[in-house]
C-alpha cells in the first residue's frame, strides 16, 4: 500500500485563537508551532505546508518562568564586526511584545521556505482585539489543557 501524501488542493485550514495572558512563553509557543505545521492532523507531511492559521492576542501579558525575563537575551546581529545587538526579554517584551512572540514561534519552524510559508500564517496581536473575526476561528483553551 503505497504512502498517503496530501495534496495541496486537500488541504483545508482552520483558524485558532490562542489567548497568550498568563501563559508561560515557550509552552505557548510550541503549540503554536505545531499547528502551524500541521502537525496535530492525521494528514500531516514534513514536505509540505498542511498548517492552520494562528491568532495569538494578549501577547503583552505572556510570562517567563524564574529570572528569564530579565537575565535571557534576545540577539540580532547585522553581518558586520561588531554588530551584535543584546536585548533582554524584559525589554523585548516591554517594547514589542509581538516581536517576542513571533520570534519564538518562528524559531521552532523548519528554515527555508517551508517554514517562511508557516510563519505567514502567524497573527500576534498585544491587546484582546484582532481583525479576524469573520473566519470563526477555534479557541485553543492551553490553560484547560495544562490543568489535565
Amino acid at each position: 500500500m503505497p504512502t498517503y501524501s496530501p495534496k495541496a488542493s486537500e488541504i483545508t485550514r482552520a483558524w485558532h485563537v490562542i489567548d497568550a495572558e498568563g501563559l508561560v512563553l515557550g509552552r505557548m509557543c510550541t503549540e503554536a508551532a505545531r499547528v502551524l505545521r500541521g502537525k496535530h492532523k492525521p494528514t500531516f507531511a514534513p514536505h509540505i505546508d498542511s498548517g492552520d492559521h494562528v491568532v495569538v492576542i494578549n501577547a503583552s501579558k505572556v510570562v517567563l518562568t524564574k529570572d528569564k525575563a530579565a537575565n535571557k537575551g534576545v540577539y540580532r546581529y547585522s553581518g558586520y564586526p561588531g554588530g551584535l545587538k543584546t536585548e533582554t526579554y524584559e525589554k523585548l517584551l516591554g517594547r514589542k511584545p509581538e516581536e517576542a512572540i513571533r520570534r519564538s514561534i518562528q524559531g521552532m519552524l523548519p528554515k527555508g521556505p517551508l517554514g517562511r510559508q508557516m510563519i505567514k500564517k502567524l497573527k500576534v496581536y498585544a491587546g484582546p482585539e484582532h481583525p479576524h473575526a469573520a473566519q470563526l476561528p477555534v479557541v485553543l483553551d492551553l490553560a484547560a489543557a495544562k490543568a489535565r
